[in-house]
């Protein structure tokens, strides 16, 4: 790989882990913010809701901006949206509550413009060979990051009492943000490429090989997990123990692991051992819910959160490689990057609204323990489907390698 691109996967790579990190300062306890005003599922469910609808629609919507336009200044605005949706909360303080779905909208908005920007530069700086060191090296980041961020955000908040720890840690996130935006200057301004095609998701479900509709049906079955478990767990152990401290302590351990377990995928786990991998690592992911059958507490939701981030590597590193492989499979996939990306995303919005419409209409009837971890393992066992679907195109590319 030549000098230059090494310079802009590294700069970008710096660019991703500071985004990450203020995401992980402040968002980790962003819904303990929400819920110590209202103690309410369901309130927490429509706000993550609100974020994907507008995080689905912004890459849609985006992508015209960022294959025709300049796709670093939609970087650079996610990033800055991302600040001032902190700097909303600030304002709002407790009231924060009655406002759930402009919030939920403005924080999607935020997280679109950014994504589809950064996968898009992503995939032009990367190609096959390096793809799964880049993937080891972002969920690298994102561990070291989610190490740092949530322990340190909740020993500022006990430390000062409450109100004061929150509005402290959505400031220092907001001066990162800020920070990230000057960064971002220093990555070049891409070329463009083409019109941008609206319809590109209808087109590729109609393709007569199928290789991806089997992605876009494996993308969804991976988003109706990822929907509930991105806040519920955090919520479970707040509940368990009602102290951000030993929040902080279950996202340092969880993110410890993960770190470890990243390092290593990124080092030793190789292209041919994907679908081994992957469904592994589902399976895995799956029993480790198990433990909440007999007490959900701070012990078993700790065994479930490193148990998660000791295997997530094995199932998401085969998953992120596999539809990026197939952008570049050709010419016309090449052609067609933005759009594949925001079909990508889509997939995994569709999927994760899924999940939270089923998380919904479950809870609206029953919030014991023991149905919300039958949900657990019923939800949980959906990264088993994306294997199912994503295994075949697995094995023809490493036929074919």
């Amino acid at each position: 790989m030549k000098q230059p691109r090494d310079r802009q996967a590294v700069l970008l790579l710096t660019v991703n882990g500071l985004f990450v990190l203020a995401s992980a300062l402040s968002g980790t306890f962003l819904n303990i913010y929400l819920w110590k005003s209202r103690q309410d599922y369901l309130m927490i469910a429509w706000f993550t809701v609100a974020q994907q609808i507008a995080l689905g629609l912004t890459f849609w919507i985006a992508g015209k901006w960022v294959k025709e336009g300049n796709k670093m200044n939609a970087l650079r605005l996610g990033i800055a949206v991302s600040g001032l949706f902190y700097l909303c909360i600030l304002g709002a303080g407790q009231n924060a509550v009655y406002y759930i779905w402009p919030l939920g909208l403005m924080l999607g908005i935020s997280l679109g413009l950014f994504w589809i920007a950064f996968n898009v530069v992503y995939f032009e700086v990367t190609d096959p060979d390096n793809r799964d060191w880049f993937n080891g090296w972002v969920g690298l980041l994102g561990s070291m990051t989610g190490i740092v961020g949530p322990w340190l955000s909740g020993l500022l908040i006990t430390l000062m009492h409450g109100d004061q720890g929150y509005r402290f840690i959505f400031s220092v996130s907001m001066v990162i943000f800020a920070g990230t935006v000057v960064l971002s200057f220093f990555l070049k301004k891409r070329e463009v490429n083409g019109k941008y095609e609206w319809m590109e998701g209808i087109r590729r479900l109609k393709e007569t090989d199928g290789a991806w509709r089997s992605t876009i049906c494996g993308l969804v079955m991976q988003g109706i997990r990822e929907g509930v478990f991105s806040f519920l767990i955090i919520l479970l152990v707040f509940s368990a123990t009602n102290r951000e401290s030993k929040l902080g302590q279950f996202m340092l351990i969880t993110s410890a692991v993960s770190l470890v377990s990243y390092w290593a995928a990124g080092k030793w786990f190789k292209p041919a051992y994907r679908s081994t991998g992957m469904l592994i690592g589902a399976v895995m992911m799956l029993l480790v819910i198990l433990p909440l059958l007999w007490e959900v507490n701070y012990m078993t939701l700790l065994i479930l959160g490193t148990g998660t981030s000791l295997f997530i590597p094995l199932f998401t590193l085969p998953a992120i490689s596999i539809s990026f492989d197939l952008m570049g499979a050709s010419p016309r996939n090449v052609e067609r990057r933005v759009e594949l990306v925001v079909v990508r995303e889509i997939s995994l919005m569709f999927g994760r609204i899924i999940g939270l419409i089923v998380f919904l209409l479950v809870l609206s009837i029953r919030q014991d323990p023991v149905t919300i971890t039958l949900l657990l393992l019923v939800l949980g066992a959906s990264p088993i489907g994306t294997w199912l679907f994503m295994r075949k195109i697995m094995k023809e590319r490493q036929t074919t390698a």
